[in-house]
């Protein structure tokens, strides 16, 4: 997904008066130009990774968001997020299944020799450039983890 696409999808939003996906796309244009001014000023342009790194990491504030709002019983705030997570989540690439990620990390496990806790930074080497934007880091660190607990 380009920053272009994205800009191109915000006008077809405003077109159809899709007033939610309007706010967000608008919200993460704006945090792709904060992004490239951080990342090199004004000449800085955003590149497809750049982009989709950005809306990983609003997508990844939208949980955190819910979760801390199911917690203070705000549930008009978790429908909010929940519509916008949504609309990020359909510019991001198909997510892994578990089973899948499992099978990586067995393989990492093998290929690195890892054999307790203290080669938990061998195998997320090893598996992150792998599953880089298809899988949420913490599922993969958390199933690394009950991995090298069973092995170690």
């Amino acid at each position: 997904m380009t920053k272009q696409q994205l800009q191109d999808e915000l006008k077809k939003s405003m077109l159809a008066k899709d007033v939610v996906s309007t706010s967000t796309l608008r919200m993460l244009l704006s945090a792709i130009n904060y992004y490239e001014i951080q990342k090199g000023g004004a000449g800085y342009t955003a590149t497809d990774e750049d982009t989709l790194a950005v809306i990983q990491k609003e997508a990844k504030q939208r949980k955190d968001s819910i979760e801390q709002f199911q917690s203070a019983g705000r549930q008009d705030l978790v429908e909010k997020e929940t519509v916008e997570l949504k609309i990020l989540e359909s510019y991001l690439p198909e997510q892994m299944g578990e089973e899948e990620i499992k099978q990586l990390v067995s393989e990492a496990i093998q290929q690195t020799g890892a054999a307790s806790m203290q080669d938990i930074g061998k195998v997320m080497g090893n598996l992150m450039p792998k599953v880089k934007g298809k899988a949420d880091g913490n599922l993969v660190s958390k199933l690394v983890k009950e991995s090298l607990t069973k092995t170690g």
